[in-house]
């Protein structure tokens, strides 16, 4: 009988032990580049709880959108933008209703340069700079609010020769921090300090909601990782208080 217990009590610790690794699933997803730091986090913080682990893949939403269309196995897509996660849907790429927001985008007027940006924006009507950097709005989110910007202010048509334009935000700020544009548009999450909630380095406008379109940022289900639990468990944790937390840390609004 104590044999018997003391079986019974191993092969219970090996079933413990044998369970991660047994269940624990890995899922593809496709994240917009602005959001490549909380994302990154948020994926430790996914496999820590859940076991599961997630696989990112980090670039501009439009293109990221293509890559769907044509076949690539992403399961889960965080876009930077509403557009794109809908337009799935319609078109049977994406689970019906599974859609969600995650996150309010907040654009950013920054320079490498302490003291270029002046914190009203007013640069962009005054200054004498040479080029401007900007995500390409054509497939880009980040790029199309930034125009939208530019458009309230008066100084689109003004600034047009002046662009450089990154495939991603990730390359937008990659041209500002390398100095081949004096200054250009940003996600606030790259520039940010989270400990202290302002721009860490250089200089920058946070660019006022109020003159841009509303930036929610939308992910959704994708068909093809409808049986994978990771993908469906990411889906869950990315609407939990945990994920909420680490959003605003890197300076995100919260969907209401």
């Amino acid at each position: 009988m104590l044999y018997q217990h003391l079986f019974c009590s191993i092969l219970a610790a090996w079933l413990i032990l044998l369970a991660p690794s047994t269940w624990a699933a890995t899922t593809l997803v496709a994240v917009a580049s602005d959001f490549t730091k909380p994302m990154t986090e948020i994926a430790a913080a996914f496999e820590k709880t859940t076991g599961h682990n997630a696989k990112l893949s980090f670039g501009s939403s439009g293109k990221a959108f293509a890559q769907i269309q044509s076949g690539a196995p992403f399961e889960v897509y965080l876009s930077a933008s509403e557009k794109y996660p809908l337009e799935l849907e319609k078109s049977g790429f994406a689970v019906i209703d599974s859609h969600f927001v995650y996150a309010i985008g907040r654009l950013v007027l920054w320079s490498a340069t302490p003291g270029y940006v002046d914190a009203q924006g007013e640069i962009l009507k005054t200054g004498t700079f040479k080029h401007i950097a900007l995500a390409d709005p054509s497939h880009a989110p980040y790029g199309v609010v930034a125009e939208d910007v530019m458009k309230s202010l008066g100084v689109l048509d003004k600034l047009r020769p002046l662009f450089v334009m990154g495939e991603n935000i990730s390359q937008t700020f990659q041209f500002i921090s390398t100095g081949n544009a004096e200054l250009g548009f940003v996600g606030l999450a790259q520039v940010i300090d989270v400990n202290s909630g302002k721009i860490g380095s250089g200089s920058g406008w946070i660019v006022p909601d109020n003159l841009h379109s509303p930036f929610r940022q939308m992910a959704v289900l994708l068909k093809t990782g409808v049986e994978n639990p990771a993908a469906l468990a990411l889906v869950d944790f990315l609407k939990s208080p945990t994920v909420s937390a680490i959003i605003e840390k890197y300076g995100f609004g919260l969907p209401q």
